[in-house]
């Protein structure tokens, strides 16, 4: 991989995000290979552990993996009344799927990731992450994410996509039509939530989603999370509700201190949760301003 040289892994991506470059010393190389869709690296780090990059892009690493997945998971799960059955598109790392079935609502989780060798990867050396899979909730399917959701209709109470980033495998899935086929799986009030960028590179990305996920669903919000080895530091999620007004910065299920130390959570608890949704003031500006169905 040209990124890799003389010792160090660099994020050099001139289109996605152009005039920047994120590094990370490799001290071991541990897997190297090309799979069907996708150049597929895991590589150790000192402080960062060992760390997952796809097509030259990272996606996790064990030392702050935890601020997305939590995230991503329990914004949606704790803004659901009853988030009984969940589906999961993408994640092949298994976090997403882990911190879902800790939700004690949760009955059911289906996970449709496309590329089978990242989940193989993962439980070779993400082993923390890929311990989701061993839930007797999940149900892991391989394949397309796009066309696993056109089978499936009325189905689920919560649709999160842990997805990379727009370009390559994940690319349909920043697309209006892929939104429209969500809303179709999902129950009344259900609710979905994707993986949004960051605003500091991807302002109008981000703004055009908004748009047009406002026309599709009732409701649709924007939160973030801060994550060192993402590019600017933090990442987005878009939230989008069946249920009009829906007050995403409120949550239905409230986490006790008591509950996070059970659960084992290190970056989510019910007052991040509404903070996620607090933006800075050009931001905000963006957002009020690209659909009239945004809500916080």
């Amino acid at each position: 991989m040209d990124a890799l040289k003389e010792g160090w892994f660099s994020e050099l991506d001139p289109t996605l995000w152009p005039g920047q470059c994120f590094s990370l010393q490799c001290d071991k190389l541990l897997y190297n290979q090309k799979s069907k869709y996708q150049d597929v690296l895991v590589f150790n780090n000192k402080l960062f552990g060992n760390v997952l990059v796809l097509d030259g892009r990272i996606q996790c690493t064990e030392y702050d993996e935890f601020s997305y997945q939590e995230m991503i998971a329990f914004l949606p799960l704790n803004s659901h009344p009853n988030p009984e059955k969940v589906l999961i598109i993408g994640g092949g790392d298994g976090g997403v799927a882990r911190e879902c079935v800790k939700h004690p609502l949760v009955k059911q989780v289906v996970q449709c990731e496309i590329d089978e060798d990242v989940v193989k990867v993962s439980k070779m050396y993400l082993k923390g992450m890929a311990k989701g899979f061993d839930s007797e909730k999940l149900k892991l399917h391989i394949g397309d994410g796009f066309e696993f959701l056109k089978n499936h209709k009325n189905e689920f109470d919560v649709i999160i996509t842990d997805s990379s980033d727009p370009e390559g495998p994940a690319e349909s899935l920043f697309q209006d039509s892929f939104y429209e086929l969500m809303k179709n799986a999902l129950r009344p009030n259900g609710i979905v939530c994707c993986q949004g960028e960051t605003f500091w590179i991807f302002r109008d990305l981000i703004s055009k989603i908004i748009s047009f996920a406002g026309n599709i669903f009732p409701s649709v919000s924007y939160a973030q999370t801060q994550i060192p080895t993402y590019p600017a530091g933090c990442i987005g999620f878009i939230l989008c509700s069946l249920e009009k007004n829906k007050k995403f910065s409120e949550p239905v299920h409230v986490f006790e201190k008591k509950t996070v130390d059970e659960m084992e959570l290190k970056y989510y608890n019910s007052d991040i949760h509404k903070a996620a949704f607090i933006l800075p003031t050009t931001f905000q500006k963006t957002l009020d301003s690209s659909s009239p169905n945004y809500t916080r």
